[in-house]
């Protein structure tokens, strides 16, 4: 259970420090969600 608890908190963070990451640089979700192969 232990382990299950660390992944679903740890895929909250990343959540909010990609959606963070993103509003600081102005993209919406959309657009990076649309976008996200041909930017890579």
């Amino acid at each position: 259970m232990k382990s299950v608890i660390i992944g679903s908190v740890a895929a909250v963070l990343i959540a909010i420090l990609s959606a963070v990451i993103l509003s600081m640089y102005g993209l919406d979700s959309a657009d990076v969600f649309s976008t996200s192969n041909v930017r890579l």
